[in-house]
């Protein structure tokens, strides 16, 4: 571990998937009589809308804050609000955001989501910058550090970024398919293929000329909800080309804004053996940083403070901002 900037991990409990479970449980608030949530529809095209919400500091904001949840998460899941509650009180503001259909927001988008799409943040983070919002910080957990990473690395050019973090994030999505498919990981496979399969339902209703649920009832993987579903919708074919081309581990080496990740070794669902790539070595803009235990975004600590991811990845960006680092002096950011 790192010294003061990025303190030990001292885990609440010792077993990974306790870590994971509790981590999803455990009771997590944003002050909204001090820091009240502003909705914010963002049209992106025709019939994709989405829908977000900003919170803004007590002062000056210092930055921006974009938050990106996970598989099945939403702009309500705890990590979201944890993460935002501390990142209000710092000084920042921040934008809770929905990936497509997800918190109840079927009705606004025409297609789902995936791993790698990358547009709908660029556009919103690109609106941002031209109200002269910023320095604009990215934030993801697990899949929505895949979409973060993913679009740090293909629009480098645009330097409107200051800097992305990724927490748990499944870089390599077919290893990560196949690690949830581990009879180990049954629990966590049901719920999500459960959750998924809901959600294709749903939008039959809405658009059933794009969404079929012919053999949902036979899908009994999440590799297999993506080659029968997700692949196919967005162009992809197969879920191993889509995995292949969606997995942000391929872009690493173009990313040039900083960029954290954080990753348990314990992790079920994220073998940790996926980060293991030289890139982390040639590319000085990575940083990663492991812990010996932590779950799948389980990084409750048993002593103060609580929320260690939250605090370490502020702590990254503070150091940032306070050590005025090249890229927040070029003067493109919000251009």
């Amino acid at each position: 571990m790192e010294t003061d900037l990025f303190c030990e991990f001292r885990p609440f409990w010792r077993n990974p998937h306790l870590l994971t479970i509790a981590a999803n449980f455990w009771p997590r608030s944003i002050d909204r009589r001090r820091f009240p949530a502003v909705r914010k529809e963002y049209r992106i095209a025709r019939g994709i809308t989405i829908i977000g919400f900003e919170h803004l500091p007590d002062i000056p904001a210092r930055g921006e804050i974009v938050l990106l949840h996970g598989l099945e998460g939403s702009a309500d899941s705890g990590y979201m609000a944890s993460f935002a509650q501390q990142a209000l009180e710092r000084g920042f503001a921040v934008h809770r955001l929905n990936m497509r259909t997800c918190g109840d927001t079927e009705r606004y988008c025409e297609t789902m989501y995936h791993s790698g799409l990358t547009s709908d943040t660029k556009e919103i983070l690109r609106r941002l910058a031209r109200e002269g919002r910023g320095p604009l910080f990215l934030i993801g957990f697990s899949l929505g550090g895949n979409v973060a990473l993913k679009l740090a690395a293909e629009f480098c050019e645009t330097n409107f970024l200051a800097g992305v973090v990724a927490v748990s994030t499944p870089i390599d999505l077919a290893e990560a398919a196949r690690a949830i498919g581990k009879p180990c990981n049954v629990l966590y496979a049901r719920r999500f293929l459960r959750s998924l399969c809901s959600r294709v339902r749903r939008m039959n209703e809405i658009a059933p000329d794009l969404y079929s649920i012919q053999g949902l009832d036979q899908v009994k993987t999440i590799w297999e909800f993506d080659d029968r579903f997700t692949a196919p919708l967005f162009g992809f074919g197969t879920a191993a080309n889509y995995y292949h081309t969606q997995s942000a581990a391929r872009l690493l080496h173009a990313i040039r804004v900083p960029a954290l990740l954080i990753a348990a070794k314990d992790d079920p669902l994220v073998p940790f053996e996926i980060y293991d790539l030289p890139v982390f070595q040639t590319n000085s803009a990575l940083r990663l940083l492991a812990a010996e235990r932590g779950g799948h975004l389980g990084f409750l600590s048993r002593s103060s403070p609580r929320f260690w991811v939250d605090h370490v990845a502020l702590n990254w960006i503070d150091e940032l901002l306070n050590n005025g680092y090249p890229a927040l002096q070029r003067g493109a950011l919000y251009g």
